[in-house]
């Protein structure tokens, strides 16, 4: 017997709560929403957001802009990627990964990824060589095993970028995600783990690297008002020689944001019971191939995959289909057309098609979920429920 539908969104996000609203009004009364619009004696929210997370991430510097894809565009560019130059980066991400390289002027090439929807790095070994950069994405919050990643790094001089876009609050062996490389990307847009609809943070420990970031995100000469930026001194070269691509981050984004920044850590609990919730009930199934998470890995579990191994493509659709009906919203990454966010690599056509037959198996049976906070425990497993029925439904169609 199937089980009801479930009548929850897999779109809606938790109201953003009373001090958010109330830090928004007095921005919205100020009438100061611009970063460096500042009376005497004021502190732009923007600049307070960008002291609390450089505290959060325990790191020394931080620029809050207009989005993570922006922010990943400029790490590159500060980095000092020249056009044309190759950048490494997981053939599974999201198409905002390869398309910031793209906006800074690299050349993307893909590495494979895992069955457990890491990067490869026996991939990665391979085609480090000639590489100067890796844009590293954490994709879906799953981490690669960082102790090894940044041996390889080392070895072959790769400069890493981290995108921290699914991964803020995560940590590797006690490690930060994002505090492994030279800078970290993290997003917040609607569907991360902060909430400003769209927005972004950019971190690291370098000071050159962190003046160029600010110069570049459009600070004319007002780079003090930054809330966690270098001394002076580092801008005085950067300041006349980088050029200015205006992406900051405005006073009212940023005010909502600190509020959600002091209650992250409860809320990566909250997300982390939901998601233990629907792969225990999904591992038991036997159905599915859940990614293995090592005991070093402290992730955030605001979204979950699974693989249906070996799943013909008309199957994957209608298992997609038969869990739609019943209220649950899956997206394939095996598809050949993107739907929504979702895409695979063969359809990014504004970068060369690059053969990853490794990836391609695995995408080809891999299903996604978010996991919004507002579900209940109670929806959560009533979802797992829902899932298995269609995917016993598959198997037993299949077995006919």
């Amino acid at each position: 017997m199937a089980p009801k539908p479930f009548a929850g969104t897999f779109t809606q996000q938790e109201p953003l709560g009373e001090a958010a609203i109330a830090a928004a009004i007095r921005v919205l009364e100020s009438g100061r929403l611009h970063r460096y619009n500042t009376v005497a004696g004021e502190t732009a929210e923007a600049a307070l957001l960008e002291a609390e997370f450089a505290a959060f991430q325990g790191v020394d510097y931080c620029l809050a802009c207009a989005s993570g894809g922006y922010a990943m565009h400029i790490a590159l560019m500060a980095a000092g990627l020249k056009h044309g130059e190759p950048v490494l980066t997981n053939g599974f991400t999201l198409s905002p990964v390869p398309g910031a390289i793209v906006n800074a002027g690299g050349k993307p090439v893909l590495v494979e990824c895992t069955r457990n929807l890491v990067i490869d790095l026996d991939d990665l070994e391979q085609k480090a060589a000639g590489a100067r950069f890796l844009l590293l994405s954490h994709m879906r919050g799953h981490i690669a095993d960082m102790d090894r990643l940044m041996a390889i790094a080392d070895r072959h001089g790769l400069t890493v970028i981290e995108d921290c876009a699914h991964t803020m609050g995560a940590d590797w062996n006690g490690t930060k995600s994002g505090n492994f490389g030279l800078a970290a990307c993290f997003s917040t847009q609607t569907y991360k783990h902060m909430n400003s609809g769209e927005g972004g943070l950019l971190t690291s420990n370098d000071p050159d690297f962190m003046a160029r970031a600010i110069i570049l995100s459009g600070s004319y000469m007002l780079y003090e008002r930054h809330g966690a930026a270098p001394a002076r001194s580092h801008f005085e070269k950067a300041r006349l020689e980088t050029p200015n691509c205006s992406g900051r981050m405005d006073n009212l984004r940023a005010a909502i944001l600190r509020p959600q920044l002091a209650g992250l850590e409860k809320n990566i609990e909250r997300w982390n019971d939901r998601y233990s919730t629907i792969e225990t009930a999904l591992k038991s199934s036997g159905l599915f191939h859940l990614p293995e998470r090592p005991a070093a890995e402290h992730p955030v579990g605001s979204s979950i995959q699974f693989l249906a191994e070996d799943i013909a493509p008309d199957a994957a659709r209608a298992f997609v289909a038969n869990a739609k009906a019943l209220g649950v919203e899956l997206k394939w990454f095996g598809d050949a057309d993107p739907v929504a966010f979702t895409s695979n690599h063969h359809s990014w056509r504004f970068i060369a098609d690059q053969a990853l037959p490794k990836t391609d198996r695995v995408l080809s049976g891999l299903f996604d979920m978010r996991i919004p906070l507002t579900f209940s425990i109670d929806d959560c497993a009533h979802i797992a429920a829902i899932i298995i029925h269609c995917g016993e439904q598959m198997r037993l169609k299949g077995a006919a």
